[in-house]
């Protein structure tokens, strides 16, 4: 009597675990998707702390708003740096966590440029001619609409910035850094 019992709470020991692991894993996947995405960026741009690295590897051309400026600010709501863009992912409508669209570099306490954040973009028509109808999402979220007429005096598109490098008290996917000053 008493092995069957041992026996029978063993069994079910098991199946109890067989069920609760997948379950906790399915779990902590779906909550970890949006870290496990950074983590992928971070690990992709790492090598771009060097702003040389960066340069050879296409992030070549520096993003000037329409008054010429290249460092984008936003005093009292913050900053954001200067863009390095990758002219040959800008043409396409593929949102790929690794390969940002620009990298931002911020001006560290020297004025040095210091990367602080990706920035993935996509202009509108491109992404509507691709037969996006949903505006594009990345790290489970819902890009920025900047629309014709912006201070780049390009056509509108979609952005999202990931402060992955250099944190931003107003959030990880916020436009504006307050910590960033040009």
């Amino acid at each position: 009597m008493r092995r069957t019992r041992l026996r029978v709470a063993m069994a079910l020991s098991l199946v109890a675990a067989a069920v609760a692991i997948p379950l906790a894993v399915i779990s902590l996947a779906s909550a970890d998707d949006e870290h496990s995405l950074t983590a992928i960026a971070k690990a992709a741009t790492a090598r771009f702390h060097n702003l040389d690295a960066a340069n050879a590897a296409g992030w070549n051309v520096v993003v000037k708003d329409k008054l010429g400026l290249i460092c984008i600010d936003n005093q009292p709501v913050g900053g954001m740096g200067i863009h390095y863009a990758k002219p040959s992912l800008l043409s396409d409508a593929i949102l790929d966590p690794a390969n940002p669209e620009a990298l931002v570099y911020a001006p560290n306490a020297d004025g040095q440029p210091k990367l602080a954040a990706l920035e993935y973009i996509v202009f509108a028509d491109t992404w509507t001619k691709a037969g996006h109808t949903d505006p594009p999402s990345l790290f489970g979220q819902q890009f920025l609409f900047i629309p014709d007429g912006n201070r780049f005096g390009i056509p509108a598109f979609w952005a999202l910035h990931a402060w992955i490098w250099h944190p931003n008290p107003s959030g990880l996917f916020q436009p504006w850094n307050p910590r960033v000053h040009c």
